[in-house]
């Protein structure tokens, strides 16, 4: 029979588990405690939109859309995407699931997202993200609320020192588009010397040359016009607003003046949280205002503002989170007691404690495991037990035990189940399973 070769993980895909998953987990788990304490509703949306929400609201010239995004034709000759990130897809369903009705939205969701670049360090191809947005909220407080979700989410996490939240603003229609001309007259000066992404940029998207890696390009960036030279009144009062608020909220901000989003639909605020822990991936957490978003979808004029974090980098920087123990272990010996252990195992779940079921090896190992599993309780289970309707409850943080009616498993808390002997210590331990338990576990 001709051998059966296994088929590999795709590149830049995960399985994830132990430790990894560990970390994981709680990163998931904090941002949902997180975001209850500031009101926050959590959504589902599609895996796979229309390839139109991407294209139009990522914009066709960035390399998501043009390079990285997974696009097929499906059955019926659809385009097809695997979503590359949350926001357009939490905006296309505001605007065909009638969402309207209940703005302003505070929103919250996460998952896999999907992008062909290198794989890296705290990069895959299939990654996951959690995502934050307030839809339907123009003032500055719906900019300060999701920064302070985002601070305190760090600070949880144990990971806020070292990172810097980097704030700027893109200012309002009219700021945008004087400094975009200006913008496109300084680069004009030096169409010789930028690289060709650069070019590229210059006819379609000019601000992204200014967070260009490429080393002939820096110099230009770097003596470009800034905004502040070109924020009205009006924008320059929102950016006030914001750090102001973020400053009675307590949490920590650093100006950079040279942080951007490209496209047209971005205003006033864009932010990044980010480190030097990660290397060359520094930012753990990004975002921005989108008040022109829905109007690319179609929808009505209709501010948002919101943020992604890749919880794979996240993970990468928090401590290794403490196993989750379990209660009890129950410990059958015999056939017979196998089965009477699984209705006693399926009761104390039921009764909200986590147990598991210790069936394999010796006593010694039997115990071995369950101390392994941070367990408090062993709940030792034999024929003579069976015979009498007892099990034995051994305390193996102290080392003691004692005897109770099974009747009581599920019903009394186990910190007192073991203190309420049918029979005493000295019947324990006069017990087949007292003598075995007289050695203690390796």
């Amino acid at each position: 029979m001709a051998r059966v070769t296994t088929p590999n993980r795709i590149r830049g895909t995960q399985d994830i588990f132990g430790e990894d998953q560990r970390r994981f987990a709680h990163v998931l788990e904090t941002f949902d405690r997180v975001r209850r304490l500031y009101g926050f509703q959590r959504v589902e949306i599609p895996i796979f939109e229309d390839t139109q929400v991407f294209a139009r609201s990522i914009g066709e010239t960035t390399d998501v859309v043009s390079k990285e995004m997974y696009t097929f034709a499906d059955k019926g000759g659809d385009s097809i995407t695997l979503r590359p990130e949350f926001t357009a897809g939490i905006c296309r369903a505001y605007l065909t699931e009638g969402w309207q009705q209940y703005a302003p939205l505070k929103l919250v969701a996460s998952g896999p997202v999907f992008r062909y670049e290198r794989p890296q360090k705290g990069r895959y191809r299939q990654f996951h993200q959690i995502d934050a947005e307030v839809i339907g909220a123009a003032e500055p407080q719906a900019d300060v609320e999701l920064l302070a979700l985002a601070d305190q989410l760090l600070h949880e996490l144990g990971i806020a020192e070292g990172v810097t939240l980097q704030l700027n603003t893109l200012g309002d229609a009219e700021t945008r588009d004087a400094w975009r001309t200006a913008l496109v007259a300084h680069f004009e000066q030096h169409r010789g010397e930028l690289s060709e992404d650069s070019l590229t940029r210059l006819e379609k998207n000019p601000l992204r040359i200014l967070d260009s890696k490429d080393p002939r390009d820096r110099p230009i960036a770097d003596a470009a016009p800034g905004i502040d030279d070109f924020l009205t009144s009006e924008a320059g009062a929102f950016f006030e607003s914001v750090t102001s608020g973020l400053d009675a909220a307590g949490v920590k901000w650093t100006r950079n003046a040279r942080l951007v989003r490209g496209l047209d639909y971005y205003r006033h605020t864009a932010f990044e949280f980010v480190t030097d822990r990660l290397g060359a991936q520094g930012t753990v957490l990004a975002g921005g205002r989108y008040d022109g978003l829905i109007e690319s979808l179609g929808g009505p004029a209709t501010p948002g503002v919101g943020w992604a974090a890749g919880v794979e980098r996240l993970a990468m920087l928090i401590g290794e989170p403490t196993t989750q123990a379990v209660d009890a272990v129950v410990i059958p010996l015999g056939p017979a007691a196998e089965a009477r252990a699984q209705g006693i195992v399926a009761e104390l779940r039921r009764a909200g404690i986590a147990a598991d079921m210790a069936f394999r090896g010796n006593m010694k190992r039997r115990l071995s495991k369950a101390n392994e599993q941070g367990a408090e309780f062993a709940l030792i289970l034999g024929d003579d037990e069976l015979a009498t309707n007892r099990i034995v409850v051994r305390n193996l943080k102290e080392g003691q035990q004692a005897t109770t009616s099974i009747d009581n498993i599920g019903k009394v808390p186990l910190s007192l189940l073991w203190q309420i002997p049918t029979g005493g210590q000295a019947d324990a331990a006069a017990h087949p399973i007292g003598r075995l338990l007289a050695e203690k576990p390796e």
